[in-house]
């Protein structure tokens, strides 16, 4: 009998996907990314300056760092405030840290300029996936961010080597599966959240057993998935880049040509 998912998809198929750029009017670039019923808004701000710790250790060129937040109506039930406990949770600083790492790995520091680029991922509404979400959104809201940088003559070479997208995998029901939603989720016995550049070199791959155990077989079926998973997120990612104007005139004709710069 062959695999039900909840949502009706194949076990390689996955959620409706899109983008809408320019979601945030103050920012230098943003998007609303939805995975299915999982939405982010990511967007990218400048500030003309590096941190303290660069300008300490004379590090030359400039950084690129990420804030996540889940808004308190973004789950069934009201998710309070990092602010009003005081700190940031556990989980948030992980994410955060995450998808920083993942920007970076696909950024020459060096050509951006002693500028930092802030991605900030606020979501939405959550129903699986938020961080893979925030990754695969957040490469957008840069590249938008970095391509009107390129525009108003602030940046000499264009830093984004290449895009950067993430997906989750797991094992439901005793099958690899792709893009899990929240009730998928939920009853997973194997969880894997895999971060990969436009070359489908890795950057991170994060994963788990839920009070299970799972064969190398599984393993790489769950990466195999992955891989073609975000093959297919990069398509959908260039279209929504493309989409948004520079503000020197119409958008970039060719993404690749940029990158090659």
């Amino acid at each position: 009998m062959s695999l039900q998912r909840p949502s009706g998809r194949r076990a390689d198929q996955l959620r409706p996907i899109s983008f809408t750029p320019d979601i945030a009017p103050h920012a230098k670039g943003s998007v609303l990314v939805s995975f299915g019923q999982t939405r982010v808004i990511c967007a990218a701000t400048v500030e003309e300056d590096v941190p303290r710790w660069m300008k300490m250790q004379k590090v030359g060129g400039g950084w690129v760092t990420a804030e996540y937040s889940m808004l308190p109506y973004s789950t069934l039930d009201r998710k309070a405030r990092d602010i009003s406990r005081g700190r940031l949770d556990g989980r948030s600083s992980e994410i955060q840290r995450l998808i920083g790492r993942a920007l970076r790995a696909v950024v020459d520091l060096k050509k951006l300029g002693s500028r930092t680029i802030w991605v900030d991922c606020d979501v939405l509404q959550a129903d699986g996936g938020t961080r893979t979400a925030s990754i695969t959104g957040g490469c957008v809201a840069l590249a938008i961010a970095l391509n009107r940088l390129m525009g108003e003559g602030k940046l000499r070479d264009f830093p984004l080597q290449q895009l950067v997208g993430a997906i989750s995998t797991g094992v439901y029901e005793g099958e690899a599966v792709l893009d899990l939603d929240y009730p998928e989720d939920k009853a997973a016995t194997v969880d894997f959240n895999v971060v990969m550049t436009e070359k489908l070199e890795f950057v991170e791959v994060q994963g788990s057993g839920e009070e299970a155990v799972f064969t190398g077989a599984q393993m790489g079926s769950m990466l195999d998935l992955a891989t073609q998973g975000i093959s297919e997120l990069f398509t959908l990612q260039k279209a929504a880049i493309l989409e948004a104007d520079r503000p020197d005139g119409p958008a970039l004709a060719d993404l690749a040509a940029a990158f090659s710069k």
